[in-house]
């Protein structure tokens, strides 16, 4: 089995020539044979897959299985499943394990997909590499020298490697889209609103979406058609009626009109993506497509814009992370030691002290944290890594006093231009095209210590989830050094139609 897609499963079970166990064993086999290098999947029920196989086969075989019916699903480790750990790739959250199924995880089990296994990503979803993992880094299929992407690296690296038919991640900044790119797989990220977030453990409230990474354009058109829609859980979910979202791949309309924003061709994205980008776009000319030059006069702010408003929301989401409700808690015993040896030391201190040095360490005694406060402290400096602590405290700045107009009202103003931008754009055309990623997938290591050209990774992505609207992630080639790269669909809110259209136009192009 080789990137095999759900289309072809259901062929092979129908016409008998496999049984799901035997592609769900497949797939373990898989997992088994590569995922110590690649590190994709954290961990793995196989009894109960293989359980739920059998049980699902014979549903099949009397005519009564659901619509996913032979799909096996790995999910992204913030996505949470009744009974099964949930950490977010995180300390603070190593023992935590979900009393209830999030509304995507039920949809799925009501239409009989599998879901197989737990996946890696970038802790609390923070991250453009999967590098920021409690379980060490997700590495690239094509290139195990090189990151899968994040922060649903793991969620792509799954699919590239034949762990799954398909996988759920979300996407906050691009973090479905970009490492869909550098793994060479599909990635949609959804209209907010358009797939319920109840259950996702959240990062910025206001961008977080679920989405598939899959091998076909036509299995994520199938994956969203389950998972999308209203949910009474979710009050940010759209009541709007989910369209067949199939047809628009079965049969795609070769005469769209798509946008070719000038920002998004210009200074830092590498010659080759370029080329190989324009090419298939005016392959797509050839074919009857017309390509309009657009402008999108503030996406220059996006990276600027997301990184203030995106860290100000996940501040506030983790706040309640502070090991006294749920998640790691410091061991008090410690903490009351450490008080008391801090305490002993400032007494001994203030007996030889004169003057103002006295004064000095009688306002320091004062000043000893509470045991409660600082087992707040310690709890929170042990839970969470290096790139969560730098996002929390950008985030705090942006909303204290003095700075809040400053920086966190500017760049809602600025998201809202960004916003009209694209409103004005979609007025003029169906879907707007750019490279997903300004380059392909990077060395491991190579940008830890550099968290900006980190977040510069996202600088194609970042403004559809400013916007809300939704894109797609479709495999466009591969660099001169093998590495695959995606080309990014943008389509206004709920015309999810209009990328699987335009995907599948690229699917359909010859090599």
């Amino acid at each position: 089995m080789h990137s095999t897609t759900f289309t072809q499963i259901r062929e092979s079970l129908s016409s008998g020539e496999e049984t799901l166990s035997d592609i769900v064993s497949q797939y373990i086999d898989n997992i088994e044979d590569k995922n110590d290098e690649i590190n994709a999947v954290i961990s793995i029920d196989k009894e109960r897959a293989l359980g739920r196989a059998n049980q699902i086969q014979q549903r099949i075989e009397d005519g009564s299985a659901g619509s996913l019916a032979g799909m096996v699903v790995g999910v992204k480790d913030l996505i949470c499943e009744k009974d099964i750990q949930a950490t977010c790739a995180s300390n603070i959250l190593s023992d935590f394990e979900s009393i209830y199924d999030s509304t995507v995880i039920k949809r799925l089990r009501d239409e009989d997909a599998i879901l197989l296994g737990r996946l890696n990503m970038d802790e609390f979803a923070m991250g453009s590499s999967t590098e920021n993992s409690i379980y060490g880094p997700t590495r690239n299929p094509s290139d195990t020298s090189k990151v899968a992407g994040g922060s649903s690296g793991g969620s792509a690296a799954a699919v590239a490697a034949d762990f799954c038919t398909a996988s759920l991640g979300s996407d906050t900044g691009g973090s479905i889209r970009q490492p869909a790119s550098y793994c060479g797989v599909v990635g949609l990220k959804p209209t907010y609103g358009r797939v319920s977030r109840h259950g996702l453990i959240a990062f910025a409230s206001s961008f977080d979406c679920i989405g598939p990474l899959t091998h076909s354009v036509e299995d994520a058109a199938i994956l969203l058609q389950t998972i999308a829609g209203s949910d009474e859980h979710d009050n940010t979910s759209s009541s709007r009626a989910v369209p067949d979202y199939q047809q628009f791949v079965k049969d795609p309309d070769v005469n769209i009109k798509i946008g070719v924003p000038e920002e998004y061709f210009g200074e830092g994205l590498d010659d080759e993506i370029r080329e190989g980008i324009e090419q298939k776009l005016d392959s797509l000319e050839e074919s009857g497509a017309e390509l309009v030059p657009i402008h999108l006069p503030h996406m220059k702010y996006s990276i600027a814009t997301y990184y203030i408003l995106a860290t100000a929301e996940a501040s506030s989401n983790l706040a309640r992370y502070d090991g006294i409700r749920y998640g790691h808690r410091a061991d008090i015993e410690e903490v009351e030691q450490e008080l008391k040896e801090e305490k002993q030391a400032l007494e001994k201190e203030l007996k030889t002290a004169t003057g103002e040095e006295q004064e000095e360490v009688s306002s320091q005694i004062q000043d000893i944290d509470s045991s409660l406060i600082r087992l707040y402290k310690k709890s929170r400096t042990e839970g969470f890594g290096p790139e969560v602590k730098r996002r929390i405290m950008l985030g705090t700045y942006v909303l204290s006093a003095g700075y809040y107009d400053e920086y966190y009202g500017k760049a809602q103003k600025v998201r809202r231009l960004i916003k009209q931008d694209f409103t004005e754009a979609f007025e003029k055309v169906d879907v707007i095209a750019s490279p997903t990623a300004p380059t392909t997938a990077f060395e491991l290591g190579s940008k830890n210590e550099n968290p900006m050209q980190m977040y510069l990774n996202d600088i194609y992505t970042t403004s559809a989830n400013l916007a809300g609207i939704c894109g797609l992630s479709v495999p466009a080639g591969t660099d001169s050094d093998g590495l695959p790269y995606g080309l990014q669909f943008m389509a206004d809110t709920f015309e999810e139609g209009k990328l699987f259209n335009a995907g599948r136009l690229i699917e359909q192009l010859p090599e």
